[in-house]
């Protein structure tokens, strides 16, 4: 231990720990940030056949496309974009710390890339004003309403309108009070969610997910975990995609948020929102199955499916993010991690079914999530029920890739994971017990735990 001014340093694994406060040591542990070098993910399932492989690539194209309101303007080939918005481009949430990512941000190790928001606001001529839980160094938004005229809300309003756009000519539809929401504390956020390895998380069985709930149930109860599984309301089966498990499939999940943040209708949501007058351009659905081409329709699946078939087609062959080498240090965070009781929820193999696509069968993989709702308490409920998750009900999030990413929660407000972690605790959350046992560890086991998430 070395001695400083106004404190004494001592480095464990290479971190410094110990800081003096009150005339005494004590110990901080620190998140290291995103993880450096090459992204972890981002490609094809490495088992695909080539022509898997090069569909893939043609989908992953099409999700990176940026639309425009009629297609008409260089760069942005897409249509349909309005008449509200969050962003042009799947790829624009999608992209940290590689296309099919969380949000990006100008603290990745990477690149350094500010919120792509704050320029979309007045992009070929918009009005828009940047609301102000947008900023530069903050994660992609989008914005809900909790409360709305006639009760409860919930819905996602988006942050701009095609209003003065140069190919939106005689469009007037004005944002959202944002500020006055705001006043009224009537606004929650989400942050896009990570699409890697999600054909893994969709072919795997209702029944896996059930017994994998259901497994460990004594000491799940003696630390207050109980939790269930969104299901659709419809057939009864397991909805597991969105930070409320709200949606039961990729193509669902890619057709909502083509609708809700890019504004495209298309075939699953083939109705505009907001579709007041003079701000409706094009005939509906805006993304369509090419059957009216015949040089298109014969053509490689990628061009005569819709784009939210491409986008499906983009997640549901994708790689899961690959772990870094283990060291001394992430083992004994493994080790910490189950100890505490971290891996009751975030489950750490889950196995596939049988699938049409090529070494993508009775695959065990590696999510660390149990893809279920849990009670997270006060400190983080958002006032929001989607299908069957109430206000503080929120899917498990998935560790894989969290070493790389660079915002943390529904809502992005941190991107320290000590604060995540402590952040899981409050009155009525089902991890109290976890995080009163992982405030109990020692302060290397504790940096341990950390150095192991950010290995994933």
């Amino acid at each position: 231990m070395r001695f400083v001014k106004n404190g004494c340093h001592k480095c464990v694994r290479g971190y410094p720990v110990l800081l003096l406060i009150a005339g005494s040591c004590c110990f901080a542990q620190k998140d290291s940030g995103p993880r450096g070098g090459p992204p972890s993910a981002g490609g094809p399932f490495p088992a695909l056949s080539i022509y898997e492989q090069f569909i893939f690539g043609q989908a992953s194209n099409v999700f990176q496309e940026v639309d425009s309101v009629t297609g008409s303007i260089s760069g942005q080939s897409g249509s349909g974009l309005g008449p509200t918005f969050n962003g042009n481009s799947c790829a624009m949430c999608h992209s940290q710390p590689a296309i099919g990512g969380s949000s990006p941000g100008l603290s990745s190790p990477q690149k350094s890339v500010p919120n792509p928001q704050v320029a979309l606001a007045n992009l070929n001529g918009a009005t828009n004003t940047v609301p102000s839980f947008v900023t530069a160094q903050g994660p992609v938004r989008e914005a809900r309403f909790v409360s709305g005229p006639n009760g409860p809300d919930g819905g996602v309003h988006g942050l701009y309108t095609i209003a003065g756009r140069s190919d939106a000519p005689g469009c007037t539809l004005a944002q959202p009070n944002f500020a006055e929401q705001l006043q009224n504390n009537n606004v929650i956020f989400r942050i896009p969610t990570p699409t890697f390895g999600l054909g893994l998380v969709e072919n795997t069985p209702d029944a896996t997910l059930q017994a994998n709930l259901a497994a460990n149930q004594s000491l799940k109860a003696q630390l207050g975990i109980s939790g269930a599984l969104n299901t659709s309301g419809n057939d009864g089966t397991v909805t597991r995609f969105g930070w409320k498990a709200q949606n039961k499939s990729l193509l669902i999940f890619s057709g909502e948020a083509y609708n809700v943040e890019i504004g495209v209708s298309n075939e699953a949501f083939p109705n505009e929102r907001s579709a007041v007058s003079g701000c409706v351009f094009n005939p509906t659905p805006e993304d369509f199955t090419n059957i009216q081409t015949p040089a298109v329709s014969f053509g490689l699946v990628t061009t005569t499916s819709s784009d939210i078939t491409n986008f499906a087609i983009f997640m549901r062959l994708s790689a899961p993010p690959a772990p870094a080498p283990a060291t001394a240090s992430t083992q004994d965070g493994l080790t910490q991690f189950n100890n505490v009781g971290c891996v009751l929820c975030h489950s750490s193999s889950l196995t596939t079914a049988a699938s049409i696509y090529t070494g993508m069968s009775a695959v065990t993989y590696h999510p660390y999530s149990d893809f279920a709702i849990h009670h997270m308490g006060s400190g983080l409920s958002d006032g929001v029920t989607q299908g069957a998750a109430g206000p503080d009900q929120f899917r498990t999030a998935p560790l894989w890739g969290v070493g790389q990413r660079l915002f943390f929660l529904h809502d992005g407000r941190t991107s320290d994971l000590m604060d995540a972690i402590q952040a899981h605790s409050s009155q009525g959350s089902e991890a109290n017990a976890v995080i009163a046992k992982f405030n109990a560890l020692t302060p290397t086991e504790k940096q341990d735990l950390l150095n192991f998430l950010r290995s994933l």
